[in-house]
């Protein structure tokens, strides 16, 4: 009976033994599975190259445990694992903060160019509306003074036409002034010429006949 249950045991341990070897198998397959799908991943598998060197390395000492040393070697090689995927998936975290940095940076760098240039252009409309405004500045003054002058010189000649019409008018006066005074001057010496025909002597007395006088001339003289 003893040897009986002796040789149970030893085909117990037999049984044991490869399903033993069996579960160590599984555990090491899976840890390198979950690792070679990191490494193959075509974004995470880039990164985190040295936590995955000693994943492979914990993965390998798990193979190489013992019994007694399997279960601190598997939760080594198992937290290796995650420290490799953890660490990849940190990094990619990284890249892409820095890339989103990056753009953002590219972003503000580029509506700060965007902000200048249109600070830029308005500048140059501005100073070309001031240049507008001067030049019609100097336009209207130029235009000013040559209105300035033109009324200047028409108020010249119109002073210079008043002038002239006063003067006309002054020899027109005169002129009036002097043929009255001629008019008034003949009528007076006709008006003198008959009176004095009017009141002489001789012209009251008829004229003797020009027979008679030679009668009596001669008649005296014998």
């Amino acid at each position: 009976m003893k040897r009986l249950v002796i040789t149970a045991l030893i085909a117990l341990f037999a049984l044991a033994g490869p399903v033993q070897a069996r579960q160590d198998d599984m555990d090491v397959n899976r840890l390198n599975s979950s690792l070679d799908q990191l490494g193959n991943d075509a974004t995470l598998g880039t990164y985190a190259q040295a936590e995955q060197a000693l994943a492979r390395a914990a993965i390998a000492r798990l193979e190489e445990a013992s019994r007694g040393e399997r279960p601190h070697a598997l939760y080594l090689a198992e937290r290796r694992v995650d420290l490799a995927k953890a660490a990849a998936q940190l990094q990619d975290a990284r890249e892409k903060l820095d890339q989103l940095d990056r753009e953002h940076a590219q972003i503000l760098l580029e509506a700060s160019r965007r902000e200048a240039e249109a600070a830029r252009m308005e500048l140059e409309r501005q100073r070309m509306q001031y240049q507008m405004a001067q030049e019609e500045a100097a336009r209207l003054q130029q235009q000013g003074m040559a209105a300035s002058q033109a009324a200047e010189q028409a108020r010249g000649e119109a002073e210079r036409a008043r002038k002239l019409a006063a003067a006309q008018s002054r020899v027109a006066r005169a002129a009036r002034r002097e043929a009255e005074a001629a008019a008034q001057a003949a009528r007076a010496m006709r008006s003198q010429m008959q009176s004095d025909q009017s009141s002489s002597p001789e012209a009251e007395k008829p004229a003797a006949p020009a027979k008679k006088a030679t009668t009596d001339k001669g008649t005296k003289g014998h």
